[in-house]
């Protein structure tokens, strides 16, 4: 028979997938001997059971009751027991941390009548109707169905009426009354009573937390962060301890470490006389947990030995809630906590320097979108002058963008192409999409640890917390700093790193780590712990890691970044510019001596940009793709030209001869998909002289740079082939090329031929086109294209977006390779190219080669090397050493 509950002294942290986090967290607590108040743990196994036939298991309420009996036996209390009564806590638990994405109910147990007994025993009435009004407004709203928000409406009535500041400023007597206001609300909104069966309202609570899996924050968040959807969540049911009861009581969130920045230290927020809910929700401003050294010496040092325990066990920076009950601390969860990216890196490598963890562990904690993200470039505050507001700097960057008041509005934005800033009091899990869209989170209230903060930090979004110079007026869609007011559109910069905002766009400067990568210049922390992830991936690391360059300059730069060579010299960027109307003038051509002639331009043009690539990558690889596009790429657009020639015509004037040459041109070669028509090899085999002319600016440049005393490494691709007879016809012409140069020069030119991998066919007959190929390099994007049936200028902004929401797609083919279809073409070509010819050099070239999750792919599939734009290559390096570590994934927090 299937188990579902477990109690929290059964368990352990190993049992995550069947207790979800928080469920097994709170099991290693208690095995550690730590102040956990008791309880129980429905498994994930019957959450997926629930979701699959929409009614709870067999058997399910009965361990519930059986774990509930051992529960009120331990505590003397039963559960809304009249006189003395036993609350719990009802919160959800997935595998991953999904902060404030699922539902939690507070305070069951109660009712009208074991109220009065909680007031009784408590002392304390104030406290006893506050509990119950969180109760009837969390289980209305998430168990019922009732709008959250007429709640929040008759509380917001009822402190006008009153005349009162904040919640705390009601009397008992007001907070009864607020209840059976509530209770009315709940009646009318569901025609049904508020349930009084403690037992009724711990069943319904359970469920509607395994419902909440479902629910739309949470399937966003999961596809946001790429957590399966069939995982489901666990419900973890505790005894309450209470952070309301009094001055001497109240509610924290605290780290290990700042997650912000990775510095040692106990970071956090407490707030007195409040519940758990209250810190994260920033309803009211927190104090910093150091005050609580003042308010609660004993209380303090007591978390502060939990927090090293926790630290020390999980080595890792650790996420705690606590509560204090009358001067009594009880932890209340614990879970390795999210961080920044430059947190990450800072808190890897001190863990590591303090013996806690390996090197290698050190470098699996770390990721290359994180990586990303520090190389984006910083806000020039010398350039800004004064900041118009501070705030808490709860995730690090600088963001700019029109300020939005709202979820709706920032979606909406951002859709049309505008960057925004999305501005709230505070944010609830019903902001989500709003922070999704937005560059930028700027909250006036809240800490470190509120809602805003703690999703802002797990995305990598810029954000600021707790301005409280800034007042939000959601209603006028403004907010106001003294005299100053901000409308809504108006531009604001958001500097995350610093917790400064400033009006208008402000200027940015590289970060500090970039200018590592251009200047070697290693003088800060955060430096040096980057340059030590990359010096351990790069002592690891199996891949090779190449760079897409189409010029000296970008190929310098590749080399400055670590890159061990060139994968990709795309030759048609060399033909832009001034040079376009030499490829006009060879599709032109009336004759092969005009051809022969632009062919013959082109061609020093050409010799010294490959002696210019391969001179800033001297000693290294240079793989050089021949023209690979349809030459109508090259001629004017062929709309734009009927209309000139129409339009002359109109006016009674003669269309020039050059023009009217030009558009016959465009017909002629006009094709309905011209990404699946006359380009790559067909072009070299249909049109005269093209390969070539290519083939020998190559030769030359290797003899130029030999004569210089170089170590040029030339490779040459040949592009779109799909049958090893279209490699084998235009490999002849370039041997033949290459052997006429290395007549003429004296000097011996052998460069080696390969071809890419970017059409079906071609993985498929892999085999057959090793036979001529020297090297295979995937062309992932043409692939992906070619695989799906896709066009990417067209689907990705037509419908991407659609497959993404229903589940199709759990990201885009084109930013992270779709391994069942596309990948198994690699590993077919890569297996079938080896049997063949087993020195085979393979690699990849398209976008893909930068994608963390990607570059593991690669590696498992027994490639040699990855090539990506210069700006990638220190990502593509720390996952290709991450990926080489055994058992590691490919992001370093969830």
């Amino acid at each position: 028979m299937v188990r579902y509950v477990y109690d929290f002294a059964e368990g352990g942290r190993d049992l995550a997938g069947l207790l979800g986090g928080k469920g097994a967290n709170l099991a290693e607590m208690t095995r550690l001997g730590l102040p956990v108040p008791p309880g129980f743990t429905v498994t994930t196994d019957a959450c997926r059971a629930f979701l699959a036939d929409g009614t709870e298991p067999a058997g399910l309420i009965r361990e519930v009751s059986d774990h509930l009996t051992v529960l009120e036996e331990a505590a003397g209390r039963r559960l809304g027991q009249p006189d003395d009564p036993l609350l719990l806590s009802v919160r959800s638990g997935a595998r991953f941390s999904m902060p404030g994405m699922m539902e939690t109910i507070l305070d069951v147990g109660l009712n009208d009548e074991s109220v009065l007994g909680l007031a009784k025993v408590s002392g304390n009435d104030r406290f006893a109707w506050d509990s119950y009004r969180r109760l009837v407004q969390m289980f209305g709203s998430t168990v019922m169905g009732v709008d959250g928000s007429l709640f929040e409406d008759v509380l917001a009535g009822l402190k006008r009426e009153r005349g009162a500041a904040g919640d705390l400023d009601l009397t008992a007597a007001d907070l009864a009354g607020l209840v059976e206001a509530y209770q009315d609300l709940v009646r009318q909104e569901t025609g049904e009573y508020f349930p009084q069966s403690p037992a009724e309202q711990l069943r319904r609570a359970v469920l509607a937390v395994f419902e909440s899996w479902n629910g739309e924050r949470a399937r966003i968040y999961r596809r946001r962060e790429h957590i399966p959807d069939d995982l489901g969540t666990a419900v973890n049911v505790q005894t309450m301890v209470f952070g309301n009861l009094g001055a001497d009581s109240g509610s924290g969130v605290a780290f290990t470490r700042d997650p912000a920045t990775g510095r040692p230290g106990l970071y956090g927020d407490y707030l007195a006389n409040a519940q758990g809910e209250d810190v994260v929700a920033g309803i009211r401003n927190t104090v910093p947990l150091t005050a609580l050294a003042d308010m609660d010496p004993a209380s303090f040092d007591a978390l502060r030995s939990h927090m090293k325990t926790l630290e020390t066990h999980y080595r890792d920076l650790c996420d705690i809630e606590f509560t204090i009950e009358r001067g009594r601390l009880w932890m209340l969860q614990t879970r390795v906590g999210k961080r920044t990216a430059e947190a990450a890196f800072a808190i890897a490598t001190e863990l590591a320097e303090e013996g806690l963890i390996t090197p290698d562990e050190s470098l699996a904690r770390v990721g290359g979108e994180g990586l990303a993200r520090l190389m984006f470039p910083r806000f020039d505050t010398s350039a800004v002058g004064d900041a118009l507001a501070h705030g808490l700097p709860a995730s690090p960057g600088a963001a700019v963008g029109a300020a939005v008041f709202d979820s709706a509005e920032a979606v909406r934005r951002s859709a049309a192409g505008e960057k925004v800033v999305l501005v709230r009091q505070e944010t609830t899990p019903d902001d989500l999409p709003g922070m999704i869209a937005a560059q930028a989170v700027l909250t006036s209230r809240g800490g470190k640890t509120s809602h805003a903060a703690v999703v802002a930090r797990g995305m990598g979004r810029v954000c600021v917390c707790g301005a409280e110079e800034i007042t939000v007026d959601t209603g006028a869609r403004r907010f106001t700093v003294g005299s100053t007011v901000v409308e809504e559109g108006t531009v604001v910069s958001v500097d995350g790193s610093e917790g400064a905002v400033y009006l208008g766009a402000a200027p940015l400067v590289d970060s500090a780590v970039m200018r590592y990568f251009e200047t070697g210049e290693r003088s800060e922390t955060l430096v040096e712990a980057v340059a030590g992830a990359l010096e351990r991936a790069d002592g690891v690391r199996r891949l090779e890691v190449r760079a897409n360059a189409d010029n000296p300059e970008d190929a310098a730069r590749a080399r400055r970044f670590g890159a061990q060579g060139i994968g990709l010299c795309r030759t048609e960027h060399m033909f832009l510019g001034e040079r376009r109307k030499l490829v006009e003038a060879m599709i032109l051509a009336s004759d092969e001596a005009e051809r022969e002639r632009a062919l013959a331009a082109l061609l020093p043009l050409q010799r010294r940009d490959f002696s210019g690539i391969l001179e800033a990558m001297d000693g290294l690889p240079v793989t050089i793709r021949l023209i690979d596009p349809p030459l109508h790429e090259f001629l004017p657009d062929r709309t734009g030209l009927a209309v000139r020639i129409a339009a002359a015509e109109a006016r009674g004037e003669r269309p020039e001869a050059h023009e009217t040459d030009l558009l016959d041109a465009v017909n002629r070669m006009h094709e309905e998909n011209p990404m699946l028509g006359l380009r790559g090899v067909r072009l070299g085999l249909v049109v005269p002289g093209l390969v070539a002319m290519q083939v020998r600016a190559i030769a030359e440049a290797v003899v130029e740079r030999t004569r210089a005393g170089g170590r040029p490494r030339a490779e040459i691709m040949v592009p779109l082939v799909g049958a090893v007879e279209e490699l084998r016809i235009e490999r002849a012409e370039v041997e033949r090329v290459l052997a006429e140069v290395s007549e003429e020069s004296g000097i011996p030119v052998r460069l080696p031929v390969g071809t890419m991998i970017e059409l079906p066919r071609a993985a498929l007959t892999a085999g057959r086109i090793a036979e001529e190929a020297e090297f295979f390099s995937f062309g992932t994007n043409d692939l992906t294209q070619t695989t799906w049936g896709f066009s990417r200028d067209d689907v990705e902004a037509e419908f991407f977006s659609a497959y993404l929401d229903k589940g199709i797609f759990a990201t885009s083919p084109f930013e992270t390779i779709d391994r069942d279809g596309v990948g198994r073409l690699v590993r077919i070509a890569v297996d079938e190219g080896r049997a063949t010819r087993p020195g085979l050099k393979i690699g990849v070239c398209g976008e893909h080669g930068g994608d963390p999750e990607s570059v593991h792919f690669f590696h498992a599939a027994g490639l040699d090397y990855v090539s990506c734009s210069p700006f990638r290559v220190p990502v593509a390096r720390l996952e290709a050493g991450r990926a080489a570590l055994p058992g590691t994934g490919t992001s370093d927090s969830r």
